[in-house]
Parts: C-alpha cells; structure tokens; sequence
C-alpha cells in the first residue's frame, strides 16, 4: 500500500485550466485592469523633484483618476486630470513642466496608449510591467526623453508612491518622488 503522501498530486491553478485561458491576454487585461481601477479617484500628491545640479524643487498636484463607461467588449479607457494646490514657484522656475491638463489614456496588453506625455503635448505608448499585485512600471520614449516611473499603492490603496527617472538624451535629467494619498473615492464613471 502507497504512503499517504505518495498519493497526493499538485497541480498549478493554471496548469488545471484549459490553454486557451493559461495564455490569454483576457487574464493580464483583468489584472491590469483591476490595478487600474483601484487607482480611481481623487489624490493629493506631495511632489520632489531633484535636477542634476542640486536643484530641489517642491509641488502638491491633486490629480484625478476616472474611467470611461461602456467599457466591457473594449480596451479600458482612463482619463487623468491634475492641476497644482501648492506651487512653491515650481512652474515659473520649470516652464517646461505641465502646470495643469487632462490625459486620456488607454490600456492594450502591456501598453498604455496616452493622448499626450506629461512633458510634451504628443500621443506616447509606455510599455507596462506588473512587480506585483500591488505595483506597476511605466516606460515610454518620446522625443529626446525616456522616462521610468514606478507607483506603488500601500495600505489598502489609501496612498501611492511614485519614483520617476527621467533621462534626455542619455543623460538622466531629473528624478521626483511622490506620496499621494487618496482624497475622495472613484466618482461615477464618464459618459
């Protein structure tokens, strides 16, 4: 007779499912999505930047995160809003940066297609990749740029950190943190 333990077979959750459902992109579209969806609302953001020449710099955004309705059989569309609540004189001393705006984005596979980048009014793709449950990495290119950003929600999604790193031209121009936490809960979705 087989020992209790000889009998005992594990199978992966995956490997149990058929395979057309291992590979989809249904189940990274569900879990990129859910990400999404738990960054919906709105979010005051303490910013620091720091340029290569010592300069520190200081701003609080609010940014809104929505979603678009109708969404079920297409990609999920975003729409981020932000404008400043505390300026520090951070725009008069970095015009180049986007005092206020809206951005439509959305989300295909492992990229997600924006209306315009945060520091140039063109259409960018950043590639997606997913750490864990609970981060995601955004990288996108664009003119000179490329720009690495990191967000992170803790604590039950009442709070974010970002980490952005910006090179131009190869030369790593500028590096922000953010810590945000969630000021009002996900509005009703846009018609």
């Amino acid at each position: 007779m087989a020992h209790p333990r000889e009998l005992v077979t594990r199978v992966h959750p995956l490997a149990s499912q058929p395979p057309a459902v291992r590979g989809s992109r249904i189940q990274l579209d569900t879990t990129l999505r859910r990400w999404f969806n738990r960054n919906l609302g709105l979010w005051r953001s303490r910013r620091q930047y720091f340029f290569p020449d010592d300069e520190v710099l200081r701003v609080d955004m609010l940014l809104r995160v929505q979603t678009f309705e109708d969404q079920a059989e297409s990609e999920p569309r975003y729409r981020f809003t932000w404008w400043p609540e505390k300026e520090y004189d951070f725009f008069e001393i970095k015009p180049r940066y986007v005092r206020e705006g809206v951005m439509d984005a959305s989300l295909c596979g492992h990229q997600l297609r924006r209306s315009r980048g945060y520091l140039c009014g063109k259409a960018i793709d950043s590639q997606i990749r997913q750490v864990d449950e609970h981060e995601l990495i955004f990288e996108s290119h664009y003119e000179q740029w490329r720009s690495l950003e990191q967000i992170r929600l803790v604590d039950q999604d009442r709070y974010r950190s970002r980490s952005i790193y910006s090179w131009k031209a190869g030369m790593l121009e500028m590096m922000a943190t953010h810590h945000e936490i969630r000021v009002e809960e996900a509005g009703a979705p846009i018609s």
